[in-house]
């Protein structure tokens, strides 16, 4: 029962935070796909080859 107390409430905190109004300003623009996703795809590639590397 104890355990459920802190679930409960971070359930309730994250639904309030979600309840908050929008702050009126301009609509947010797409963001480009570029910088950190880049980075994570060449990583990605470089684990990939690494691994079927030691497999043959």
């Amino acid at each position: 029962m104890l355990r459920l107390v802190p679930i409960a409430a971070l359930l309730l905190i994250a639904l309030a935070s979600q309840a908050q109004p929008g702050s009126g300003g301009p609509t947010p623009t797409g963001v480009p796909i570029d910088g950190g996703i880049s980075v994570l795809l060449a990583g990605g590639a470089v684990y990939a080859v690494r691994r079927l590397r030691r497999r043959a």
